[in-house]
């Protein structure tokens, strides 16, 4: 697994945290800085999961925007937690990371949803970013 993925599935692991404990992500992200301070090993994969998680707090509304916008139908709250977090790393990745190519965002994602997910979910991440790949200017 690469270094990236790692990253991904520890910002997934962080927002859907947060999520589930209804407390804030910038609480959790302390918590999970003084867990990378102390296991070094973990060091290569939070940088980036930390710049994902904090740039999905500096987007979050545009985020959300983008994915209710796209969504057809489905509201974030009516949304599994953990599509609901990988559609928001997903988006942050293809919106505001141009290190990223768009391809990789979505199969990355898409993959998380096939593990991590329902049977839909895979399919439906799959074409909501494209859909917002896709509107990107």
């Amino acid at each position: 697994m690469s270094a990236r993925t790692k990253a991904r599935k520890r910002a997934l692991d962080l927002l859907y945290s947060a999520d589930m404990r209804q407390v804030p992500v910038e609480q959790m992200l302390v918590v999970e800085a003084e867990k990378a301070a102390n296991e070094p090993e973990r060091a290569a994969s939070w940088l980036y999961a930390r710049e994902i998680v904090d740039g999905i707090v500096d987007h979050r509304d545009e985020i959300d925007e983008l994915i209710e916008t796209h969504s057809r139908g489905w509201t974030l709250e009516r949304m599994p937690a953990v599509d609901r977090a990988l559609l928001r790393i997903g988006v942050w990745e293809i919106v505001f990371n141009d290190e990223v190519p768009d391809p990789v965002a979505i199969a990355e994602a898409v993959e998380a949803a096939t593990v991590l997910s329902t049977d839909d979910s895979a399919g439906f991440v799959n074409g909501l970013l494209a859909a917002v790949s896709h509107a990107k200017p």
